[in-house]
């Protein structure tokens, strides 16, 4: 992969952009932004972008990426509330590790997830990406669910969504997405090293 065909791949992406997927692509980067940042932004922001791509996924036949869009909006009003009502006489919701309760839990909702999604994408639509669209689908869902709680590993899962969703999204032609998502892995790495900072300053604030 050299340089010309990366920046020919953009600019084609930019060439085939409609201005809705530049407002969804740009509201998205805020929101990892303000993510990294602890922002109780991140929700309103994330909530735009999430909105439009469930309309751009039904348009490009990634049924599982459109759910999972629609997940996040309804994760975000969730994240939001609980962002906004930190409990324990906390001034802030506490960025924590996961339990290994937790841990097992986030594995099982990963595999309930691909296995109900690839079924469904395999079984009853015209889907021509059911492993690929169910895998993305089903770490994103895990993703939402620690960032909503502000467990460090939600950025893990990030990554590993990211990742492959670089070479799903170009080979739809969705060139600027996919690129989106080449850039939000480096945000997410960049999360999940602040996010470790935050929760050992958290765990030393607890232990005076």
């Amino acid at each position: 992969m050299d340089v010309q065909w990366i920046w020919e791949g953009i600019k084609e992406g930019v060439a085939a952009m409609t201005w809705l997927e530049a407002v969804a692509v740009f509201f998205g980067i805020a929101s990892v932004f303000y993510s990294i940042k602890k922002n109780i932004l991140v929700f309103p922001t994330g909530m735009i972008s999430t909105i439009i791509y469930v309309y751009i996924c039904l348009k490009y036949k990634l049924y599982a990426d459109m759910g999972i869009n629609a997940y996040y909006f309804a994760m975000s009003i969730y994240g939001w509330y609980l962002w906004s009502r930190p409990t324990n006489g906390n001034p802030e919701l506490p960025v924590t590790w996961l339990s290994h309760k937790g841990l097992i839990q986030s594995v099982l909702l990963f595999l309930a997830s691909y296995g109900t999604l690839y079924f469904v994408l395999a079984n009853f639509t015209d889907s021509d990406v059911p492993y690929w669209d169910s895998f993305t689908t089903a770490s994103a869902f895990v993703g939402m669910w620690l960032m909503a709680k502000k467990k460090v590993e939600n950025w893990i899962a990030w990554i590993i969504t990211d990742i492959v969703s670089v070479p799903l999204y170009f080979y739809k032609g969705l060139m600027l997405t996919s690129f989106q998502f080449l850039f939000f892995t480096v945000l997410a790495t960049i999360g999940l090293m602040e996010w470790i900072k935050a929760s050992k300053v958290k765990k030393e604030e607890y232990a005076t």
